[in-house]
């Protein structure tokens, strides 16, 4: 009814409105660049720091990576109030599950309460998710929740804008049971590409690792990001880091 009459009401010509999930007028996107990868022992999650409104950078130094528990983390991309309000919203709900259970979550709880909040509202949210950590029970695991709610376990998820970039690197050159360091190396080196590529993404890289010895943060300024083949020239002259050789 409503759709029939706002056409009626529409000029000639002029094409009925977009229906679905989308940014309203000025919502801040965070056209991005999100990843994370299991390894022996543990996973990595990474992320670039862009967050754009438009055209123009809202802000370069965006953190990306959300804890929601002392063991699990959340990569957020989409809109940036949508995933910061489902993140805020799963929080609370860990922390109640937390003092009733009287023991820690699970990856797979966390990524299921993500999962409902997301699919629920899939046609008024824009938020792609990656749900990553460590528990007792599993080990390490990611979880991958795009657009639209589908909810999927996986050895390493890729997203956001810069995401698009990169597939065929992380074909290629991810492997099962890598160590820390060579996760590590694969996560910084598959984001440096998707940020020369993707507009969207850029600024730093921050990491952030998850085993049974706990979470080690990790923060790599932009110059040092690795250059990639037609970035060499530029970043020379600011003493940029060596180009990544694979």
């Amino acid at each position: 009814m409503y759709s029939s009459s706002m056409a009626r009401s529409m000029p000639a010509g002029t094409s009925q409105p977009e229906t679905g999930p989308r940014l309203k007028d000025g919502e801040v996107s965070m056209g991005t660049s999100i990843m994370a990868v299991t390894f022996k022992g543990g996973v990595i999650l990474g992320a670039d720091s862009r967050t754009s409104t438009g055209s123009y950078i809202a802000n370069r130094v965006t953190d990306k990576i959300t804890p929601l528990a002392d063991n699990v983390y959340i990569l957020r991309s989409g809109s940036a109030a949508d995933t910061q309000a489902i993140a805020g919203y799963v929080q609370l709900y860990i922390a109640q599950h937390q003092a009733e259970a009287n023991e820690q979550i699970t990856t797979k709880t966390a990524a299921h309460m993500a999962m409902q909040l997301a699919y629920s509202n899939k046609d008024n949210l824009q938020a792609g998710l990656i749900v990553a950590g460590w528990d007792k029970h599993a080990g390490g695991q990611v979880w991958a929740i795009p657009l639209g709610g589908t909810l999927t376990c996986v050895p390493y998820a890729i997203g956001g804008s810069g995401s698009a970039y990169i597939y065929g690197y992380c074909d290629k050159f991810w492997r099962p049971d890598m160590s820390e360091a060579e996760a590590k190396q694969f996560v910084v080196a598959a984001l440096a590409h998707a940020m020369s590529r993707d507009a969207s993404s850029g600024g730093c890289v921050r990491t952030v690792v998850i085993a049974q010895d706990g979470v080690r943060r990790d923060f790599l300024p932009g110059h040092l990001v690795p250059a990639t083949y037609g970035e060499v020239g530029a970043r020379a002259h600011v003493g940029g880091a060596a180009p990544v050789r694979v």
